[in-house]
């Protein structure tokens, strides 16, 4: 089955940086980020071969340690050969972090997003868009 973008998810936890000591840590991570994407996506389907544009927001339960980059490349691995055949494909990516107590003044824009908002932190939104010029027409 095709899948029909966008698609947005809510990913529980910290995500785990790609400077992650441990293996294991990182692979657990990007388990849990697939595992999480199975709701928003028909069963079984088939990995996209177009453009990908993806947003990524963590929303962490105390003020982010470390570098918000670092999250970005296992998130757009963990999806390779499961919502896009290659992560070549991935031609934008959007990442933001919200710290708690920040001062959110904008339109939550989708259903999924605002209940990402009022969630439980620590979490990561993830919405993923077959139009990588979306936000620019």
């Amino acid at each position: 089955m095709e899948i029909q973008f966008p698609i947005e998810f809510i990913v529980p936890g910290t995500p785990v940086s790609l400077q992650a000591a441990r293996a294991v840590t990182k692979e657990d991570w990007k388990r849990q980020v697939r595992d999480a994407s199975r709701s928003a996506l028909p069963q079984p389907h088939f990995a996209s071969e177009g453009r990908i544009a993806m947003t990524i927001y963590n929303l962490p339960a105390e003020p982010m340690r470390g570098d918000l980059d670092n999250i970005v490349k296992l998130i757009v691995d963990a999806l390779s050969r499961h919502i896009y055949v290659d992560d070549r494909q991935v031609e934008r990516i959007v990442v933001q972090k919200f710290d708690p107590g920040m001062g959110l003044e904008f339109s939550p824009g989708t259903e999924m997003f605002a209940k990402a908002l009022e969630a439980e932190r620590p979490l990561v939104y993830v919405r993923i868009s077959d139009n990588p010029f979306e936000d620019f027409e």
